[in-house]
């Protein structure tokens, strides 16, 4: 039982880090996403679509690491929250990657218009 509490206790310390990267990320990120869209309704879509990617890819790793008996509870927790961590660095390098790109292709037509 107590090793029920380690996971629920891992995976609620995963979803409070990624709730706040998220609430950190978010603002500049409609931002960016409304200037890259052309259109506030555009920008809103991407900004829900990466927000949730960007909090449940962290989820999804953690949930993937089982504790194991052996273990003391702090390593457990730990080890759970790190692959969360490395989850949300994932998530956020791809998502980051996919507006490089996207940013590349419009500083060209941009510097056009001048």
């Amino acid at each position: 039982m107590a090793n029920l509490w380690m996971f629920v206790l891992g995976l609620a310390i995963t979803i409070l880090t990624s709730a706040l990267v998220v609430i950190y990320l978010r603002p500049s990120l409609a931002q960016l996403l409304t200037d890259l869209c052309g259109s506030q309704e555009r920008a809103a879509f991407w900004t829900a679509f990466s927000t949730i990617t960007i909090g449940s890819v962290p989820l999804i790793f953690a949930l993937a690491d089982v504790p194991t008996t052996s273990a003391s509870p702090l390593l457990q927790i730990a080890d759970q929250l790190k692959w969360g961590l490395i989850g949300m660095v994932l998530s956020v390098l791809v998502l980051g990657w996919v507006l490089r790109g996207f940013i590349t292709r419009q500083l060209p037509r941009a510097e056009g218009k001048s």
